[in-house]
């Protein structure tokens, strides 16, 4: 009999997939990452391939690095820029160029000790535009005893998976493309900055940046014109979010990812147009996607729009599980899809009429695609050969009216081979699966965790209730605070609460060979909170729950987690104000009624939910006699489940399926 550990082995290890398609400004040619995860040397391995956009040879590699990533093209189209990174513990990343044609010196123009992050050519070919960040002088000391103490102005000095970011802020860089000089600071000092579009005369970037005094008290995230001078231009005026820029070929805007209220979130973030001259205001924003009520920021991944021509771009939107590959215009015509259907499009480009996508179904790892003809073709076949060694099994999709019988919730079931169909026999144990966020969304993209979790005998549940991205903006602020003053909603572990067991008791009644009584519950972050405070609230429905990375205090997350004082932009009042808004919907407040068996998962570097959270849980229950089992991970942060080292994610896998296997065996 397979053990849970080599299963586990067996599916992670087979991932390998196609990611950020850049295509050649002719059209003709697309540069992609290959990434797959090498359990046994415990390393994520990526290197850049080519593909002929037509399809008429095969793709090939052509980098040898252990961790190659982020092609860019020179506007001519003769090389190609990408990065590589040294060490599996270490941040220093190199900036190289390639020739495009074929085998050449490969040139390294600049090694960072922090990061490169988005290279980007100017129009003109003579530039590289780069984001890194720039360590303080304290990182130069022998060590940490040499080091003096950091001095905090201001919240978000930290950000989970980085680190301290204070005194290591995001600056944007410039180098020469011919290597003649070293990278060159355009934006010095305390402000952190992302993403990079260059104006369309080369004289500088356009650039996204929280630059003004209040940025950490009220949030607004801004553009900004850097010239190659340095000279900084606020492009607009501290109204809301702005990010994702992109120039239009013309250079008379910027498109964008936006949403205008800074103290409201959710909100379903849309492309906006900015003008790239003139003074900001609060009005001078167009919005292109309003007509589309879908986030344009999706769970699979942030697509920066791609201009096709002035009139014109491509981006991506959910849609109840789905995401699709989108067209925006700027005559205020309403946003047409590109792709239907059951998928999940992750990254996408377009240049010169071809567009190239790189798509993920729920048994199919992302391939390389082209759009021809209005047909998706794949250009790799990275999912056949996942298929044939971890054999991914599909879903069904239902609707489940909610309780209140207002909304139809979104739910999907996995099946262990031979227990899905109208002829299935047996009884299955049954994990019901609660996402993060609250808002994001489950998909139709390859979930590891539910493969692992099928293949080890367990029926897999999952949903998108109310608070969930992926529908109408009111959707996702359904459960926003109560006394929330702009979109009052009903807060956590109401309707979010309802609309999972809804979810649950129809699959039990829906499915005759899920088990009943053999059900388990698993979530990861909110989903944490979810799975504690329904061990707490509604525990008679599971005989086991796993919390991992878990909210279980609201009241300590805001004041520890590297994004605390920010969550006042969901519930409403500050912490100061109304504490109760914070204690009162703390699972940890229950804890006497929790009597259900207890796992719970946790890093030990995690700044997003610290492991205070679980500690807190794990400390009340063993004190009160209750069954619970507690795992820290070493070194790993919040993205434990997902990006963690692959023996930690092997190891979490077992951990889960040799708990839920021991509490779930039939009776």
């Amino acid at each position: 009999m397979t053990s849970h550990r080599d299963l586990a082995t067996r599916i992670i290890g087979a991932i390998v997939q196609a990611s950020a398609p850049a295509v050649s400004p002719d059209g003709t040619q697309i540069a992609f990452v290959v990434t797959r995860i090498d359990v046994e040397g415990n390393a994520y391995r990526s290197q850049i391939w080519l593909a002929p956009a037509d399809g008429s040879t095969p793709p090939v590699a052509v980098t040898r690095g252990e961790r190659d990533s982020q092609p860019t093209w020179s506007p001519d189209g003769r090389w190609l820029a990408f990065t590589s990174k040294r060490g599996e513990q270490q941040h220093e990343t190199t900036l190289h160029l390639m020739p495009a044609s074929g085998p050449g010196e490969v040139r390294t123009l600049a090694t960072m000790p922090d990061g490169v992050v988005t290279p980007r050519f100017s129009p003109d070919g003579r530039w590289l535009a780069f984001v890194s960040r720039t360590r303080h002088e304290r990182y130069d000391a022998k060590d940490e005893s040499w080091q003096p103490p950091r001095k905090i102005e201001r919240f978000f000095s930290r950000l989970d998976n980085e680190g301290w970011i204070a005194d290591r802020p995001a600056h944007v860089y410039v180098v020469p493309a011919d290597g003649t000089a070293t990278p060159r600071n355009l934006t010095p000092g305390e402000f952190q900055h992302s993403g990079i579009s260059w104006l369309a005369d080369s004289s500088g970037v356009v650039t996204s940046a929280q630059r003004h005094d209040t940025w950490d008290l009220d949030f607004a995230s801004d553009l900004y014109a850097v010239g190659l001078d340095g000279h900084v231009r606020a492009l607009t005026a501290q109204t809301g979010l702005f990010s994702s820029p992109s120039v239009s070929p013309d250079g008379a805007f910027v498109a964008c990812h936006a949403i205008d209220d800074a103290s409201t979130f959710p909100q379903n973030a849309k492309v906006a147009l900015v003008p790239v001259s003139g003074a900001p205001a609060a009005d001078r924003h167009r919005w292109l996607s309003a007509a589309l009520d879908r986030t344009v920021e999706t769970t699979a991944g942030i697509v920066v729009p791609v201009w096709e021509s002035s009139s014109s771009m491509v981006t991506t939107a959910e849609d109840r599980g789905q995401t699709h590959a989108i067209r925006v215009f700027t005559d205020g015509r309403a946003p047409e899809p590109i792709t239907s259907g059951p998928l999940t499009v992750k990254a996408l480009h377009a240049a010169s009429g071809t567009i190239a996508l790189a798509i993920s179904r729920v048994d199919r790892v992302a391939d390389l695609h082209v759009l021809r003809d209005g047909d998706l073709v794949a250009l790799t076949d990275f999912a056949d050969r996942f298929a044939a060694t971890a054999a991914p099994r599909t879903w069904e999709r239902f609707a489940v009216p909610s309780t209140d019988g207002t909304v139809e919730i979104d739910a999907w079931i996995m099946f262990p081979e031979g227990a899905e169909g109208a002829g299935a026999t047996g009884s299955y144990p049954v994990l019901l699966n609660v996402h993060g966020g609250p808002h994001t969304q489950y998909g139709e993209t390859l979930f590891d965790e539910a493969q692992v979790q099928v293949a080890a005998g367990f029926a897999v549940l999952m949903c998108n209730p109310r608070g969930s991205s992926g529908r109408e903006q009111s959707w996702g602020q359904s459960i926003m605070g109560p006394k929330h003053p702009h979109a009052p909603g009903t807060g956590w572990g109401s309707v979010d609460v309802d609309d999972v067991l809804a979810v649950l008791a129809a699959a039990l009644e829906r499915y005759p060979v899920c088990d009943r009584d053999r059900v388990g519950m698993i979530g990861g972050s909110y989903g944490g909170f979810m799975a504690t405070w329904l061990a707490a609230r509604h525990g008679e429905h599971f005989r086991a729950i796993c919390s991992e990375r878990a909210v279980n205090n609201m009241l300590s997350e805001e004041w520890s987690s590297d994004i605390g004082s920010i969550f006042r932009v969901e519930h409403g009042p500050t912490y100061l104000d109304d504490p109760e808004s914070y204690s009162g919907i703390s699972p940890i407040r229950w804890i006497r009624d929790i009597h259900t068996p207890m796992l719970l998962l946790h890093s030990e570097n995690d700044l997003r939910c610290p492991v205070g959270q679980a500690e807190e849980l794990f400390m009340g229950l063993r004190l009160l006699g209750r069954e619970v089992t507690f795992y820290r991970f070493p070194g790993e942060g919040h993205e434990l489940s997902r990006s963690g080292s692959p023996v930690h994610r092997v190891q979490r896998a077992e951990i889960i399926l040799d708990f839920f296997g021991q509490h779930l065996k039939p009776a």
